[in-house]
């Protein structure tokens, strides 16, 4: 099945940014575009907003005005859906309500030809239930494009319980003639990218919650250690608390509370609040005239020790190692059997994140997870109040001495990076075996659809076949509530890397 011709029309239903968007796409890929919005006047409206845009293309010299001036021809306001009749692939893009979508495409049916397809571009509702109503759910499909839609590339191609291949394979195929990067995707909540990508905002939240950093410091350590674009916070600030919140409570409820998915108390005070984010001026950073952005927590200048012991190899923090040789600090190797970490001159040991806590230990200082330890400009240290003044003080001076700001939070276990990357892992693997989608579309999804640094699987052999899962299973004994159980599929992937090795 391949894409639809480019004789073919086109129809947008909703005429919100989102409509406008991919009517937009669209338009510039070659189609004639209706226009239909339920409100008189709308449809025109947007029609007039989609011209300015091109104009705008011009001017930046990505368009011709040659094309513009024959997309401008091809773009149409309707004024009823009977205008649509001859359309061979309608989009939905109207109010996030099931019995609005399911009354609109109802209608639809009955104005449309046969062989039609209608999609809908739901970002947290079923498509199985938004076309369960109609007598022919087959040709019915998910097309879920990112906001804005024009410079987003990644489309999340849905297919419900009843969709045909056929339809599936054509929304697919389409949505890829347009210039996107199509994943497919099975109706699971969340679809990929909002069902993956939960734990990047609940892992911060978490860490805000247990007061071990401040907002401004998990950001920068999201960013600077991590490597993701943004922290949670202001991204969240950017796509709007209420809008973030509502995706995530949508995800748990359609998981049946599955408290993997639990949304955050500390969210929901804001958005009571108000404080939705950019758009209301305040959200968890404030946006008005005059405020001053708060500085993440950076530690002061310390002394770097004289020397470090490496026992073990420090696993995916192997380059730090090599770092340390760089800066002249003396480094000695031991192989005594102690798994894998730093001896400080102190007597006191650095550890990588591995979900367990300082308290547990004595003069035990961890470290976080970072991307790239070479390009990282800052590294979070936890430690408890029974670690030795003189212990932090040598992990702070260290780092230091490698080029890093230095943020210590609080004791908590698998600290910011390391658990978020960690648990997106896991609920990667656990949408594969579950059929939601292949690792190379899911990859994909996460790296164009929010932009991480890698993809899940991407880390996942970065880290090592086991890493995630013994930091899960480390973080579930010490909180048991089931937010930290590593999925049997990570459990089936790390005991076969086991087995491969020679274990029993």
């Amino acid at each position: 099945m391949t894409a639809l011709d480019l004789s073919s029309p086109v129809a947008v239903v909703g005429t919100g940014t989102m409509g406008q968007g991919i009517a937009q796409v669209a338009l510039v890929a070659g189609h004639p575009v209706r226009l239909y919005d339920a409100v008189p006047g709308r449809a025109g409206q947007a029609a007039a907003a989609i011209g300015a845009r091109l104009d705008r293309l011009v001017e930046k010299d990505r368009l011709t005005a040659a094309g513009r001036d024959a997309a401008r021809a091809r773009l149409r306001p309707a004024d009823s859906l009977a205008e649509l009749a001859d359309c061979a692939l309608v989009v939905e893009a109207v109010l996030e309500r099931l019995d609005v979508k399911r009354e609109l495409f109802t209608e639809l049916e009955g104005v449309v030809v046969d062989d039609c397809l209608l999609a809908t571009n739901t970002s947290s509702l079923s498509v199985t239930a938004i076309g369960g109503a109609l007598r022919n759910p087959g040709r019915f499909v998910g097309l879920h494009f990112f906001n804005p839609a024009p410079l987003l590339p990644l489309v999340e191609v849905v297919s419900g319980f009843a969709t045909d291949v056929t339809s599936a394979t054509r929304a697919y195929e389409t949505a890829r003639a347009w210039g996107k990067t199509p994943v497919a995707c099975a109706d699971t909540p969340g679809f990929i990218v909002n069902r993956i990508a939960r734990p990047f905002y609940a892992e911060a939240f978490a860490v805000l919650e247990s007061q071990a950093a401040d907002p401004a410091t998990i950001d920068a350590v999201l960013r600077e250690c991590g490597g993701f674009r943004m922290g949670a916070f202001e991204l969240t600030d950017l796509i709007g608390q209420d809008v973030n919140e509502s995706v995530t409570h949508s995800v748990w409820q359609s998981f049946f509370q599955d408290v993997r998915f639990t949304p955050s108390l500390a969210q929901r005070r804001l958005v009571e609040s108000g404080r939705l984010g950019r758009k209301s001026g305040h959200g968890w950073y404030d946006y008005g005239d005059g405020a001053e952005r708060p500085e993440p927590h950076t530690a002061e200048r310390e002394q770097p020790p004289a020397y470090v012991v490496v026992e073990g190899d420090l696993g995916p923090a192997s380059e730090v190692i090599a770092l340390i040789r760089e800066t002249g600090i003396t480094v000695r190797e031991e192989d005594e059997d102690h798994g894998t970490r730093l001896v400080l001159p102190s007597g006191g040991q650095l550890v990588l994140a591995d979900g367990q806590t300082s308290v547990e230990f004595r003069d035990v200082v961890y470290f976080d997870l970072a991307l790239d330890y070479r390009r990282a400009t800052r590294i979070a240290l936890s430690a408890s109040q029974d670690t030795a003044p003189q212990t932090l003080a040598e992990a702070i001076g260290l780092f230091q001495a490698l080029g890093k700001d230095v943020s210590v939070i609080g004791d908590v276990p698998g600290m910011i990076v390391a658990r978020t990357v960690a648990r997106i892992v896991d609920l990667a693997h656990d949408a594969v075996a579950k059929g939601v989608a292949t690792e190379e579309d899911i990859d994909t999804a996460m790296r164009l659809g929010v932009n991480y640094p890698l993809g899940p699987f991407e880390w996942s052999r970065r880290l090592g076949r086991s890493w995630a899962y013994d930091l899960l299973d480390d973080l579930h004994l010490r909180d048991p509530s089931g937010r930290y159980a590593p999925s049997l599929a990570l459990y089936r992937h790390a005991y076969a890397g086991e087995k491969r090795e020679g274990g029993s």
